[in-house]
């Protein structure tokens, strides 16, 4: 029953806040609260009662009973006394979950205005979107409760002092908003994928990638961060051996991959780029498709790799593509065909604090049979990697280069 009841959670919670928050006039903080003990009420109710037919609808009604009430004894505010006296606290007998509006796509375009900082934006994206505690979220971005707390109060705060509108943005300017939106959502799958211990950011970042391409189904790039997501996701249990160190993309056991996900991602990037409007997103998908869908690693097509780079250096040039792409041509054409680009990205300075450009370069240099070169650049690499797990992977490299 627990676990039902978990599942609706998963699934309703910011469908739920995004229908108070409405319904409240923009008190985030009365929707947020009214959604939660509408869900302890479940918890107590529902093991004897029974699960609802319409559990959304449930819960809806009880939130919305629950912040009437709040509302009418804030005897102070005489705001909310006359438009709590406005409302019918007696839903419709006929409200089912689906006559429930989904106003989930205005809440993420809320939470990822762009008046508010890129912090800000992923604070209350977790909190409003996922249900996760203010503590879940200060452990998965290693910062204290309190110092998380203040972050999503000053978030809130500004949404309601800047007057940032609870909608989706008109047609003329979603083009420019929707990036913000995608950045945050693969920020939280990207802050999972690297630690174990935070992989439910990258399920969470999952769901509500899902629930954007379900609302913005016309939108490719939506598609092609979904199809992105699934197909690195669908290699996690082989990152790491039983040790809990690295697994190179090369060394890694394919079997333990999830095939059913990776078509899945590949069956959403391929109708992505039919609608022929490649973003970032849809090229990076198209990119982890060609490593995903190889048997082996040595069947992997680096030369489409190459052109796939070149393409998203095009339309979204930045230091890492390049040396994503760099890294492609060593592999493509040999070490040395790749050094020349990873110097002049070197010597331009922007990746230097970088761990991974020196770590590149010192395998292309290993690669090419200039050991005592490759030393070196691992050792610059080891200085600057931040976890346990990259530093003994270059350790390893190190000693065996």
């Amino acid at each position: 029953m627990r676990d039902r009841i978990a599942g609706i959670y998963a699934d309703g919670w910011s469908r739920i806040v995004a229908t108070m928050i409405r319904f409240t006039g923009g008190d985030w903080d009365l929707a947020e609260e009214c959604t939660q003990d509408a869900f302890a009420q479940a918890l107590q109710m529902w093991p004897e009662s029974g699960i609802p037919d319409q559990p959304l609808a449930w819960l809806t009604t009880t939130a919305r009973h629950r912040a009437i009430d709040r509302m009418r004894r804030a005897s102070t505010e005489a705001t909310k006394l006359r438009k709590a006296a406005a409302m019918n606290p007696e839903p419709s007998p006929y409200l089912s979950d689906s006559e429930i509006p989904d106003e989930r796509l205005e809440l993420m375009f809320t939470c990822c205005h762009p008046s508010l900082s890129l912090e800000a934006q992923v604070a209350l994206t977790l909190r409003s979107l996922t249900g996760m505690s203010t503590a879940e979220i200060a452990r998965a971005f290693l910062v204290p409760e309190r110092t998380m707390g203040q972050r999503i109060f000053r978030a809130k705060q500004k949404v309601a002092h800047a007057g940032i509108p609870f909608r989706v943005p008109p047609a003329h300017l979603l083009p420019d908003r929707l990036p913000a939106v995608l950045h945050v959502l693969y920020l939280l799958f990207n802050e999972g994928y690297g630690d174990p211990q935070k992989a439910r950011l990258c399920q969470e970042a999952i769901r509500l990638a899902r629930v954007v391409t379900a609302l913005m189904p016309d939108e490719p790039e939506t598609h092609g961060m979904l199809a992105l997501m699934l197909l690195h996701d669908a290699r996690r249990p082989a990152r790491v051996n039983a040790d809990g160190d690295m697994v190179t993309l090369a060394e890694q056991d394919r079997s333990l991959w999830d095939q059913a996900q990776i078509a899945e991602g590949a069956a959403i990037c391929e109708r992505a780029l039919r609608r022929r409007r490649a973003g970032p997103f849809q090229l990076q998908a198209a990119i982890a498709a060609c490593h995903a869908t190889a048997p082996v690693a040595a069947q992997t097509d680096w030369p489409q790799i190459v052109g796939l780079y070149t393409q998203l250096a095009r339309i979204a040039p930045s230091p890492i593509v390049d040396l994503n792409r760099a890294v492609a041509i060593g592999m493509a054409d040999g070490p040395e065909a790749a050094l020349p680009l990873v110097d002049a990205i070197a010597q331009a300075g922007q990746l230097n604090d970088y761990y991974l450009l020196h770590a590149t370069r010192a395998d292309l240099l290993r690669r090419a049979g200039r050991t005592q070169e490759a030393a070196d650049g691992y050792r610059a690499a080891l200085d600057l990697a931040p976890t346990d797990a990259e530093r003994r992977f270059l350790r390893n490299r190190l000693r065996h280069r």
